[in-house]
């Protein structure tokens, strides 16, 4: 087993980090990240792996409460506790382009 990464493997995973790396910070990450992997890869030696566990942290056997059709706010109602509407219209910030890539 290799014990590093290449310089770009390292350099790959700094670009979708979109961070960037001295040539010395490459070198520390080729040990770093291949030991990191290594330790991840480890989860594949389990013994009694079964992707049923992983899916949820209950059984199949769990009862849950039915669903059940509620009385119907009016407008109104739910108006009176939104801090900004135009007609019956929410208004709420907007968030495209926040953040992004």
């Amino acid at each position: 087993m290799e014990e590093k990464l290449t310089k770009e493997e390292v350099l790959h995973v700094a670009k979708l980090a979109k961070i960037k790396l001295s040539d010395s910070d490459v070198e520390k990450y080729q040990v770093e990240l291949k030991k990191l992997l290594n330790e991840v890869e480890k989860i594949n030696d389990v013994v009694g792996y079964d992707d049923e566990i992983l899916i949820a942290p209950w059984n199949d056997n769990t009862i849950l409460r039915k669903d059940s059709e509620g009385k119907m706010l009016e407008s109104n109602e739910v108006l009176k506790n939104v801090p900004h509407h135009v007609g019956n219209y929410i208004e709420v910030p907007t968030v495209i382009g926040e953040g992004g890539a």
